[in-house]
């Protein structure tokens, strides 16, 4: 049996690089049992994020744009910050009427996911959109994102699709697939 553990005390901490979007934190530690460590950990903003599995007549629509990281194009689920003041479901709804032209009536909370937890303090909500409708807000994208429906009935294909890898997206694709099947 797994025994708790006490949070380690932060005995320092201080930023040692920052970019427009990032800092760099180095953090000093000491764990219940007298060791210490330091670590660094990315800091994003504190504003959050979505991403949103959209569902329209039986079929998802994703979108495929170009990520930087990879420097690849990729295929997953309409995704963004949440802006100061906004709560995450007017997020999610504002995301999916910049990135795909839709809004929704009906949006479900289906998990709040950490990404790389031991080195980012960003999370991420994860919505699925029902009951869409078309509505289209500009948005900040520097090229139109390609719109990509993919039939419901066939969303074990998507993981195979070689486009289909952000661990974000393949969580909420899971999700979602939970979330329709006790519906």
């Amino acid at each position: 049996m797994s025994q708790r553990h006490n949070k380690p005390e932060i005995l320092h901490s201080e930023v040692v690089a920052k970019s427009r979007l990032f800092q760099i934190e180095q953090v000093h530690l000491r764990f219940s049992n007298g060791v210490e460590r330091q670590y660094e950990r990315m800091k994003g903003g504190s504003r959050g994020a979505v991403m949103i599995v959209p569902i329209h007549q039986g079929q998802m629509l994703l979108a495929r744009e170009y990520a930087a990281g990879t420097d690849h194009y990729e295929l997953g689920f309409p995704k963004g910050l949440i802006d100061p003041g906004e709560l995450p479901i007017e997020a999610a709804n504002r995301e999916l009427q910049e990135e795909i032209g839709f809004a929704a009536n009906k949006l479900t909370l289906l998990k709040e996911l950490s990404l790389a937890p031991g080195y980012f303090s960003s999370k991420m909500q994860i919505f699925i959109a029902e009951d869409l409708y078309e509505s289209r807000l500009e948005g900040d994208e520097p090229e139109p994102i390609d719109v990509v429906p993919w039939a419901l009935a066939d969303w074990e294909a998507l993981l195979d699709n070689v486009d289909f890898s952000e661990s974000r997206s393949v969580s909420a694709l899971f999700l979602a697939q939970k979330y329709l099947q006790h519906k």
